[in-house]
């Protein structure tokens, strides 16, 4: 032992001297200007590095892909302030000093986001104690405004279910509706009705005042529409046992609708929808920085810390986050588990999900002026760094808006925005662009597939930019909104208002489009090389831009109860006493699609009983025959007891296993893979917009018409 801790202490000079020669290189590689074929050459090395290393399955590997990609674009980023910014004319400095400001915050995003994820921490669960009476108590709040009743049930069955000591588990309902049908239902299935005379601070004011009133000694936060399953509380409780510093366990949000995106894309369950990143990579690497955000729901808090901070923040619209942060501040630790064991509902329009945006922007911006995590005391260098970034990415929207639009500077008003040449931009550009996209490709494969990104920001930047300004300048303005759930869209129609901001943006780039291949195949525009770049980046833009539109096409919702692909073992009995054994397709709350036997077919509209089984238990269900066809069944479930609706979401959405495989049949993410989804559903977006410009025109015409005819009638009558 004494020789091993020689070595260590002997290698401890060494050790440092080599990192210090490494930087030393890094910076030199970084700074030193090269010619143009020098500078390709550079990229040609570096790029078979990182195409040699992407085949390596090691998670240096995956730091080494990390390192190459900050060298390369902290070169890009030396070449473009110290070479690239000298221009002649005003409007060309203007659009340039913009361009690069923007290109500077993409930059320090990147690094943030390299520095936060770089090593996930994968956390496993705890055990709590084989003795269960040495478990601890613990109050389950579910708060609730407007939701409608059958949102809130599951929730609430599947809370009633969870596999925990009924003698140290009380669930509460917090109704800030204060609804009559509430209290009944609360009530009937034995659970605490909690309401309070006043709305003040929202949600954040409604569990401060349940807190008054309870005495667990931890708390389990659930959204109304947010379902746990049965082990949630076995999973998430026992780190509080090891770690008596442990304020708050967050578990991720997993939704099992679609969210506007993926339905009105068509990628529900193909491509990672727009949360996945941060639950699935950004928590997990927080969590190694002792930096996991509180998110609202699917957490466990201690009691004794929330107290201690005055309980849940109420100064700012995302009380969660400012919760966790003030928690730090005290000196607490917070945990992530990355192991789904509840699911929920995503928004259903795409205004709704903006709107939702709009107020995460507007709150982590507020939070950012209010209680900025690089200053004040209690929080150590990664948890100011990974706030920091979390803040930062909500004011993506300006640098997006100008990347949509800096093409157009050239092709409109040949602004040279970049001085230097076209094939030097490149020699620098490229290989920032090529090792940033490799590298999160690598790094967020099953969370986010590459050019995703952009079409989201693009989406939402028009909207969330003014939130966050006035945010920055004034951050007490703005007021909490409540995020819709379990609604439906009777018809498909394209949502001409919330599009317009991109619609516009696709116009111009259109229009860019146009001028540019005019001044290059006819004019004869001498700077080629410039203006094929421009086009080029005007294109990319127009399939970003035609994702976007693409998202704004509603597509028609009318299922109260959204279905879930799951394989349950079932069995059907029939009323002469005969049984069938077979398999759910999926399910949802009113009924079950079911495979059968090859073979056998059962008519409509018969009365049979359902029975799921959870390992040994069998969970049984009155229901009709609503639909046959070869080896499919659907069953739709007559009236069922509260004992009854209880047994389905305990043979379905409280399964401990309900959403681990969830993302199994998913393709691994590549760049080219992403760029050609991308593509795809850009083209196909604007061949959408002009269908919908058509149909709306010619209704309108119709419309037009008709009135004509019937002014046609009226006179003639009148005569």
């Amino acid at each position: 032992m004494r020789l091993s801790a020689g070595i260590v202490f002997a290698l401890a000079p060494l050790r440092w001297a080599v990192i210090a020669l490494c930087v030393v290189l890094c910076y030199f590689v970084i700074v030193v200007p090269l010619e143009f074929e020098a500078q390709v050459g550079l990229s040609i090395a570096f790029w078979l590095l990182a195409i040699f290393m992407r085949r390596q399955r090691s998670h240096i590997a995956t730091l080494v892909m990390m390192a190459l990609s900050m060298i390369v674009s902290s070169r890009y980023m030396f070449w473009r302030l110290t070479e690239t910014t000298h221009w002649e004319r005003p409007f060309d400095a203007l659009c340039g000093i913009i361009l690069v400001s923007a290109e500077c915050y993409t930059f320090l995003v990147l690094m943030l986001g390299y520095f936060q994820t770089a090593w996930p921490l994968r956390r496993k669960p705890v055990p709590l104690p084989s003795d269960r009476n040495a478990w601890p108590t613990i109050d389950v709040f579910i708060p609730t405004y407007n939701e409608p009743l059958a949102v809130v049930k599951p929730t609430v069955y599947a809370a009633i279910a969870l596999d925990y000591p009924a003698d140290k588990l009380r669930i509460h309902v917090l109704d800030d509706g204060r609804r009559p049908e509430f209290k009944a239902f609360c009530e009937q299935v034995g659970v605490n009705w909690t309401i309070r005379s006043h709305n003040r601070h929202a949600k954040a004011g409604n569990i401060n005042e349940a807190l008054k009133i309870t005495d667990g000694e931890y708390l389990a936060i659930f959204d109304c529409d947010h379902i746990p399953t049965r082990s949630f509380l076995q999973i998430t409780l026992g780190w509080f046992l090891r770690d008596h510093k442990l304020a708050m366990l967050q578990m991720p949000h997993h939704f099992f609708s679609a969210d506007p995106f993926e339905k009105n894309l068509g990628t529900f369950r193909k491509v990672p929808n727009e949360g996945e990143l941060f639950y699935g990579l950004v928590q997990d690497g927080n969590d190694l920085w002792n930096a996991t955000f509180f998110c609202g729901s699917c957490a466990v808090l201690r009691r004794a810390p929330v107290m201690e901070i005055g309980g849940i923040a109420i100064e700012t619209v995302t009380e969660d986050a400012h919760t966790a942060l003030k928690l730090h501040r005290r000196g607490y630790s917070t945990a992530y588990l990355a192991i789904a064991q509840a699911a929920g509902l995503a928004t259903e329009s795409l205004s709704g999900h903006i709107g939702q945006r709009i107020r995460w922007a507007r709150g982590m911006t507020q939070i950012f002026r209010t209680d900025n995590p690089l200053t004040g005391k209690g929080l150590n260098l990664g948890q100011r760094l990974c706030y920091l970034n979390a803040m930062l990415h909500f004011l993506y929207g300006i640098p997006r808006l100008v990347f949509l639009t800096a093409p157009l500077t050239y092709l409109f008003f040949g602004a040279h925005v970049i001085q230097a040449s076209a094939w030097l931009i490149a020699a620098y550009a490229l290989p920032h662009m090529f090792h940033a996209n490799i590298t999160n490709s690598r790094m967020q494969n099953k969370f986010r597939h590459s050019f995703w990104a952009e079409v989201y920001e693009s989406v939402l930047a028009s909207y969330i930019t003014a939130p966050t300004l006035m945010a920055l300048i004034n951050p007490k303005l703005g007021k909490f909104n409540v995020t819709a759930k379990g609604g439906r869209i009777e018809e498909g129609y394209f949502d001409w208002h919330i599009s317009r901001p991109y619609l516009i943006l696709l116009a111009l780039n259109l229009a860019g489009f146009a001028v540019g291949a005019t001044h290059l195949f006819i004019a004869g525009r001498q700077d080629s090389g410039t203006t094929l770049m421009n086009l080029a980046w005007t294109s990319y833009n127009m399939m970003i831009l035609g994702a976007s539109v693409a998202a704004a096409s509603e597509v028609r919702q009318v299922r109260d109860n959204h279905r879930v692909m799951m394989t349950i073992r079932a069995m059907l009995r029939f009323a002469n006493g005969r049984t069938l054994a077979c398999e759910t397709i999926d399910y949802s709350e009113g009924g079950v699609a079911i495979r059968i036997p090859p073979g056998i077919t059962i008519p409509l509209h018969e009365e049979v009983h359902v029975s799921l089984f959870r390992g040994d238990e069998e969970f049984v269900f009155p229901a009709v025959i609503v639909f046959s066809q070869s080896e499919r069944v659907g069953v739709r479930f007559t009236t069922l007891t509260p004992q009854q609706e209880l047994d389905f979401v305990q043979s379905t959405f409280s399964r401990a296993d309900a959403w681990t495989d969830w993302a199994k049949d998913r393709k691994p993410d590549t760049p080219l893979r992403g760029l050609w989804h991308v593509l795809r559903v850009g083209m196909g977006g604007m061949v959408q917009l002009f269908g919908h410009i058509w149909t709306d025109v010619s209704k309108i015409g119709r419309r037009t018409s008709r009135a004509s005819d019937k002014s046609k009638l009226d006179t003639g009558s009148s005569r």
